[in-house]
């Protein structure tokens, strides 16, 4: 089965709050409500590892990765690899499907595309575009 690559851009002249929970930063003050929904997203992201496995899993030419796949990148233990993919998959950023003994991740791209439209700057993105 074959999977996009890529995560989407948005077109400069699209809603970047159309898949999102909340205008873009730039354009009002975000709830506190929202804050709170989105921060484990981003407090998730924070961490090198997680970000590194993230990218990894999102670029995957099938668009998901093996767990065998990911722990050969990274001079840390299985456990600690686990540890970290449970944290994304709880914040909503992958989830995982087991086959047989080993379970694939992939990117859910509705929430990265969330996070991204969360940040959007709109004179910029009209500038780069």
């Amino acid at each position: 089965m074959s999977k996009q690559k890529d995560l989407p851009l948005l077109p400069a002249e699209a809603d970047a709050t159309s898949s999102s929970c909340c205008e873009p930063l730039s354009a009002q003050s975000i709830s506190t409500a929202d804050a709170v929904a989105l921060a484990p997203a981003f407090k998730a992201l924070g961490d090198p590892i997680r970000l590194q496995l993230l990218s990894q899993i999102a670029s995957a030419p099938e668009g998901e990765s093996c767990v065998c796949d990911l722990e050969c990148g990274f001079d840390i233990s299985g456990p600690t690899i686990s540890h970290h993919l449970k944290v994304l998959r709880e914040a909503g950023l992958i989830t995982g499907e087991r086959r047989g003994t080993w379970i694939y991740y992939s990117a859910v791209r509705e929430k990265l595309a969330e996070l991204a439209g969360l940040l959007v700057i709109p004179e910029l993105a009209a500038t780069t575009a």
